[in-house]
């Protein structure tokens, strides 16, 4: 049994991420190097260990650089997101191969930032944090399996468990799926999006930033800047 497929249009998704991240034009590792010979040693160690470069010479096994998108605006920040994954996977991938997450509206995108940064600092028992994020905007228009509408897959909602979602989405993923539609499990009424193919991914733009600030709760405040 899989979830209904659905065609789903739309403009503006949010995809929040931290500012660090931020593409440059000059790496820091300039920075460090002595001379054009020690920098092209640097970038060369630092390239052997990055994700990214690995899929595209085909060795990260969850995805084969004719996969990946080129020549596009930040295609560097879209292909990260399928290079990158967690240690542990996402609620819909596992280890070997990241997805693109979006939520529809930007409370969601920021109420799901707020639960996973504040499980981090839970696990150090200290909320004083300060962390800027951008919100990457992305169009959709393609058709997704949808879990809005399908309680009895609510066992890919649970809150604190990824096990039943990673198995559904490697299901899916074998035969062909372009991603998953669910509701959101840290705000009500929230819409996500886990969309499986880095082409899919369009018109991909930098929006607005904001600044997220752990003050000792674990909501955050939360300023545009």
């Amino acid at each position: 049994m899989t979830p209904p497929v659905h065609r789903i249009t739309r403009h503006d998704t949010h995809r929040l991420i931290s500012s660090k991240y931020r593409p440059r034009e000059e790496s820091v590792l300039g920075l460090i190097a002595n001379d054009d010979e020690h920098l092209k040693a640097i970038f060369d160690f630092d390239n052997a260990t990055n994700e990214r470069l690995l899929a595209e010479r085909q060795l990260l096994p969850g995805i084969s650089a004719q996969e990946l998108v080129f020549g596009v605006p930040y295609a560097s920040v879209v292909n990260a997101s399928f290079t990158h994954a967690h240690p542990e996977g996402s609620r819909f991938n596992g280890p070997d191969r990241g997805a693109w997450y979006a939520a529809f509206e930007l409370e969601t995108s920021q109420a799901e930032i707020s639960f996973h940064k504040a499980v981090a600092l839970a696990e150090i028992g200290r909320f004083y944090d300060e962390v800027t994020y951008d919100d990457y905007l992305a169009d959709f228009n393609s058709d997704f399996h949808d879990l809005r509408e399908a309680p009895e897959f609510a066992g890919c909602l649970a809150p604190e468990s990824y096990v039943e979602s990673q198995r559904l989405a490697e299901e899916l993923l074998e035969s062909g799926s372009h991603g998953v539609a669910y509701p959101s499990v840290r705000r009500d009424g929230g819409n996500c999006l886990a969309c499986f193919v880095p082409a899919l991914v369009t018109n991909v733009r930098k929006g607005r930033s904001y600044r997220f600030a752990w003050t000792g709760e674990p909501a955050p405040e939360i300023t545009e800047f």
